[in-house]
C-alpha cells in the first residue's frame, strides 16, 4: 500500500554503474506499470514530473537516446551499464518519466503501482493524461 503524500518529496537515483544521476521532486504517489513491448521488457515503472521537477545531476554526456515508432519519445539510458533511468515520454513530451526501480533506498512502498495496458497505448492513453 502506498503512502499519501501531503508534502512534496525530493529523491535522488540514477543507473547501475553510478555514472547517471538525479533528483526529482515527488508530489504523486501513483505510478503506472506499462505492458508495451519496451516497458514491459525494461521493467520501467512510470513516474511522470514536469521537467522543473527533475535535475539531472550528472551523466549527461554517458546518455544515448533510442527512438522508434513515432520518434517523440526519447528513451535515454546509460551507455556504460544500459540502465534506463528516465526518459521524455510520447504521453507528455514536455515531461520527464522518471523509472521508480531507479531511486535509491527501498522506496518501493512509497508508491502505489497501477496497471496500463500500453499493448493497446492509443486506446489507453487519455488514462495517462490528466
Amino acid at each position: 500500500m502506498a503512502i499519501n503524500i501531503s508534502e512534496p518529496m525530493i529523491y535522488e537515483g540514477g543507473c547501475h554503474c553510478g555514472a547517471v544521476r538525479f533528483r526529482v521532486v515527488v508530489k504523486q504517489n501513483k505510478v503506472d506499470d506499462c505492458n508495451c513491448s519496451i516497458c514491459r521488457k525494461k521493467g520501467f515503472l512510470h513516474l511522470i514530473v514536469p521537467q522543473e521537477q527533475f535535475t539531472l545531476l550528472q551523466g549527461e554526456n554517458e546518455l544515448t537516446t533510442y527512438k522508434f515508432n513515432t520518434g517523440v519519445a526519447q528513451h535515454k539510458f546509460c551507455s556504460i551499464c544500459g540502465i534506463h533511468s528516465f526518459y521524455i515520454p510520447r504521453s507528455h513530451p514536455d515531461c520527464i518519466d522518471v523509472n521508480v526501480r531507479c531511486l535509491d533506498g527501498d522506496v518501493m512502498a512509497n508508491f502505489e503501482v497501477v496497471p496500463f495496458d500500453g499493448m493497446n497505448w492509443e486506446a489507453n492513453i487519455h488514462k495517462l493524461i490528466n
